[in-house]
Protein backbone atom coordinates (compact mmCIF):
# COMPACT_ATOMS: atom_id res chain seq x y z
CA UNK A 1 0.00 0.00 0.00
CA UNK A 2 1.08 3.40 -1.34
CA UNK A 3 0.63 6.37 1.39
CA UNK A 4 0.98 10.24 0.50
CA UNK A 5 1.98 12.67 2.31
CA UNK A 6 1.61 16.54 1.19
CA UNK A 7 3.98 19.07 1.51
CA UNK A 8 3.66 22.20 1.59
CA UNK A 9 5.84 25.12 0.62
CA UNK A 10 5.18 29.04 0.88
CA UNK A 11 5.95 32.77 1.47
CA UNK A 12 4.66 36.26 1.00
CA UNK A 13 7.69 38.28 -0.67
CA UNK A 14 7.92 41.82 -0.14
CA UNK A 15 8.97 45.03 -1.81
CA UNK A 16 9.78 48.15 0.09
CA UNK A 17 8.05 46.70 3.35
CA UNK A 18 5.17 45.75 1.02
CA UNK A 19 3.79 42.33 0.42
CA UNK A 20 3.71 42.15 -3.34
CA UNK A 21 3.99 37.94 -4.02
CA UNK A 22 2.52 35.42 -1.90
CA UNK A 23 3.49 31.80 -3.46
CA UNK A 24 1.86 28.76 -2.15
CA UNK A 25 3.49 25.28 -3.29
CA UNK A 26 2.24 21.95 -2.36
CA UNK A 27 3.56 18.68 -3.70
CA UNK A 28 3.31 14.67 -2.72
CA UNK A 29 5.41 12.71 -0.85
CA UNK A 30 5.21 8.96 -1.62
CA UNK A 31 6.01 6.49 1.35
CA UNK A 32 5.27 2.17 1.19
CA UNK A 33 7.70 -0.58 2.43
CA UNK A 34 7.15 -1.66 -1.29
CA UNK A 35 8.41 0.20 -4.21
CA UNK A 36 11.06 1.61 -2.37
CA UNK A 37 13.51 2.43 -5.19
CA UNK A 38 10.73 3.46 -6.97
CA UNK A 39 9.61 5.73 -4.69
CA UNK A 40 12.96 7.37 -4.03
CA UNK A 41 13.01 8.62 -7.60
CA UNK A 42 9.60 9.83 -7.70
CA UNK A 43 9.52 11.70 -4.65
CA UNK A 44 13.21 13.56 -5.22
CA UNK A 45 11.45 14.66 -9.23
CA UNK A 46 8.24 16.03 -7.40
CA UNK A 47 10.60 17.61 -4.69
CA UNK A 48 12.92 19.20 -7.20
CA UNK A 49 9.78 20.38 -8.90
CA UNK A 50 8.67 22.12 -6.09
CA UNK A 51 11.79 24.16 -5.81
CA UNK A 52 12.59 25.06 -8.97
CA UNK A 53 9.26 26.60 -9.24
CA UNK A 54 10.46 28.24 -5.45
CA UNK A 55 13.02 29.49 -7.41
CA UNK A 56 11.07 31.15 -9.88
CA UNK A 57 8.78 32.87 -8.27
CA UNK A 58 11.65 34.16 -5.75
CA UNK A 59 13.76 35.51 -8.58
CA UNK A 60 11.86 35.54 -12.33
CA UNK A 61 8.71 36.12 -11.17
CA UNK A 62 9.95 38.26 -8.48
CA UNK A 63 11.74 40.72 -10.69
CA UNK A 64 8.76 41.08 -13.05
CA UNK A 65 6.33 41.91 -10.46
CA UNK A 66 8.58 44.63 -8.73
CA UNK A 67 8.67 45.69 -12.63
CA UNK A 68 4.59 45.67 -12.73
CA UNK A 69 4.78 47.39 -9.45
CA UNK A 70 6.88 49.82 -10.02
CA UNK A 71 5.12 50.78 -13.12
CA UNK A 72 1.38 50.80 -11.31
CA UNK A 73 2.42 52.80 -8.23
CA UNK A 74 3.91 55.34 -10.74
CA UNK A 75 0.10 55.48 -12.50
CA UNK A 76 -1.45 55.59 -9.68
CA UNK A 77 -3.28 52.25 -10.52
CA UNK A 78 -4.05 50.18 -7.64
CA UNK A 79 -2.17 47.14 -7.30
CA UNK A 80 -3.24 43.77 -7.21
CA UNK A 81 -2.29 40.65 -5.13
CA UNK A 82 -0.06 38.89 -7.23
CA UNK A 83 -0.13 35.20 -6.48
CA UNK A 84 1.64 31.83 -7.51
CA UNK A 85 0.55 28.66 -7.13
CA UNK A 86 1.45 24.71 -7.62
CA UNK A 87 -1.04 22.03 -6.42
CA UNK A 88 -1.91 18.54 -7.63
CA UNK A 89 -4.55 15.80 -7.47
CA UNK A 90 -3.80 12.20 -7.56
CA UNK A 91 -6.28 10.81 -10.09
CA UNK A 92 -5.44 7.04 -9.99
CA UNK A 93 -3.36 5.20 -7.28
CA UNK A 94 -3.77 1.27 -7.02
CA UNK A 95 -1.53 -2.01 -7.11
CA UNK A 96 1.63 -0.32 -9.01
CA UNK A 97 0.23 2.94 -10.62
CA UNK A 98 0.74 6.25 -9.44
CA UNK A 99 -1.67 9.06 -11.60
CA UNK A 100 -1.79 12.68 -11.29
CA UNK A 101 -1.37 16.52 -12.48
CA UNK A 102 -0.05 19.37 -11.40
CA UNK A 103 -1.46 22.75 -11.90
CA UNK A 104 0.49 26.12 -11.60
CA UNK A 105 -1.15 28.85 -11.20
CA UNK A 106 -0.05 32.96 -11.67
CA UNK A 107 -1.48 36.19 -11.11
CA UNK A 108 0.40 39.29 -12.51
CA UNK A 109 -2.52 41.48 -12.85
CA UNK A 110 -4.93 42.10 -15.57
CA UNK A 111 -8.36 40.46 -15.72
CA UNK A 112 -7.85 37.11 -14.46
CA UNK A 113 -4.30 34.46 -14.00
CA UNK A 114 -3.68 31.96 -15.73
CA UNK A 115 -3.00 28.14 -15.20
CA UNK A 116 -1.03 25.17 -16.62
CA UNK A 117 -0.97 21.65 -16.26
CA UNK A 118 1.14 18.47 -16.25
CA UNK A 119 1.00 15.57 -15.58
CA UNK A 120 2.66 11.86 -14.98
CA UNK A 121 1.58 8.49 -14.71
CA UNK A 122 4.25 5.83 -12.91
CA UNK A 123 4.54 2.41 -13.19
CA UNK A 124 6.30 1.94 -9.67
CA UNK A 125 7.53 -1.59 -10.54
CA UNK A 126 9.51 -0.26 -13.55
CA UNK A 127 10.19 2.63 -11.88
CA UNK A 128 9.10 4.76 -15.16
CA UNK A 129 6.63 7.42 -16.64
CA UNK A 130 3.81 5.00 -19.08
CA UNK A 131 3.43 6.76 -22.00
CA UNK A 132 0.31 7.37 -23.68
CA UNK A 133 0.74 4.94 -26.56
CA UNK A 134 0.98 2.13 -23.62
CA UNK A 135 -2.48 2.01 -23.40
CA UNK A 136 -3.80 2.58 -26.65
CA UNK A 137 -3.72 -0.92 -28.80
CA UNK A 138 -6.19 0.11 -31.65
CA UNK A 139 -5.02 0.16 -35.12
CA UNK A 140 -4.07 1.92 -37.00
CA UNK A 141 -2.65 4.98 -34.90
CA UNK A 142 -3.23 5.58 -31.53
CA UNK A 143 -3.46 9.15 -32.32
CA UNK A 144 -6.45 9.09 -34.44
CA UNK A 145 -7.95 7.10 -32.03
CA UNK A 146 -7.78 9.78 -29.60
CA UNK A 147 -8.74 12.40 -32.09
CA UNK A 148 -12.31 11.08 -33.24
CA UNK A 149 -12.72 10.33 -29.26
CA UNK A 150 -12.21 13.88 -28.54
CA UNK A 151 -14.20 15.13 -31.78
CA UNK A 152 -16.83 12.94 -31.04
CA UNK A 153 -17.55 14.12 -27.55
CA UNK A 154 -16.89 17.97 -28.76
CA UNK A 155 -19.66 17.63 -31.56
CA UNK A 156 -22.16 16.71 -28.86
CA UNK A 157 -21.85 20.71 -27.91
CA UNK A 158 -19.44 22.94 -29.76
CA UNK A 159 -20.45 25.89 -27.98
CA UNK A 160 -18.04 26.12 -25.69
CA UNK A 161 -15.43 25.60 -28.21
CA UNK A 162 -13.40 27.43 -30.82
CA UNK A 163 -14.99 27.36 -34.42
CA UNK A 164 -11.85 25.61 -35.85
CA UNK A 165 -12.04 23.03 -33.07
CA UNK A 166 -10.95 19.54 -35.29
CA UNK A 167 -7.92 21.31 -36.98
CA UNK A 168 -6.66 22.90 -33.60
CA UNK A 169 -7.39 19.22 -31.59
CA UNK A 170 -4.85 17.79 -34.02
CA UNK A 171 -2.11 20.95 -33.73
CA UNK A 172 -2.37 21.02 -29.82
CA UNK A 173 -2.53 17.92 -28.57
CA UNK A 174 0.38 16.94 -26.36
CA UNK A 175 0.63 12.88 -25.94
CA UNK A 176 2.37 13.77 -22.28
CA UNK A 177 -1.07 15.58 -21.72
CA UNK A 178 -3.05 12.55 -19.94
CA UNK A 179 -3.35 11.17 -17.00
CA UNK A 180 -5.69 8.28 -15.45
CA UNK A 181 -8.40 7.49 -13.74
CA UNK A 182 -10.28 4.71 -12.36
CA UNK A 183 -12.94 4.77 -14.75
CA UNK A 184 -10.74 5.82 -17.65
CA UNK A 185 -8.22 8.06 -19.11
CA UNK A 186 -8.85 11.90 -19.73
CA UNK A 187 -6.84 14.11 -22.30
CA UNK A 188 -6.68 17.52 -22.10
CA UNK A 189 -5.71 20.68 -23.69
CA UNK A 190 -4.25 23.82 -22.18
CA UNK A 191 -6.35 27.18 -21.50
CA UNK A 192 -6.87 28.94 -25.01
CA UNK A 193 -5.74 26.17 -27.32
CA UNK A 194 -8.80 24.89 -27.89
CA UNK A 195 -11.79 26.72 -26.12
CA UNK A 196 -11.64 30.37 -25.19
CA UNK A 197 -10.39 31.28 -21.08
CA UNK A 198 -14.07 30.33 -19.18
CA UNK A 199 -13.96 26.91 -20.75
CA UNK A 200 -11.04 26.54 -18.60
CA UNK A 201 -8.79 23.36 -19.25
CA UNK A 202 -10.69 20.80 -21.54
CA UNK A 203 -10.89 17.99 -20.75
CA UNK A 204 -11.58 14.65 -22.46
CA UNK A 205 -12.57 11.56 -20.53
CA UNK A 206 -12.19 7.99 -22.77
CA UNK A 207 -13.34 4.84 -20.82
CA UNK A 208 -11.21 2.11 -20.85
CA UNK A 209 -12.28 -0.40 -23.38
CA UNK A 210 -10.48 -3.14 -25.63
CA UNK A 211 -8.69 -0.53 -27.21
CA UNK A 212 -7.80 1.51 -24.06
CA UNK A 213 -6.13 -0.09 -20.81
CA UNK A 214 -6.46 0.33 -17.67
CA UNK A 215 -2.91 1.17 -16.48
CA UNK A 216 -2.68 -1.61 -13.98
CA UNK A 217 -2.69 -3.50 -16.76
CA UNK A 218 0.91 -3.14 -16.85
CA UNK A 219 1.68 -4.27 -13.46
CA UNK A 220 3.30 -7.67 -12.98
CA UNK A 221 0.39 -8.84 -10.49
Amino acid sequence: MVTVKNIVISDVLEYNGVSVLTYKIEYPEFVSELYQMSLVVINKYYKTKALEFENYCKTELYNTIITIYKTQLEQGIQIPNFEALLEYKITYLSLCIISLYSDRYEFVGGSHGLTTRDSQTWNLQKSDIIQLNELVGCPPDYKMYILKAIKDKIEQDKTNYFEDYEKLIKEKFNENNFYCTLKGLVIYFQIYEIAPYAGGISEFLILYSDCMSDPKTTCFI
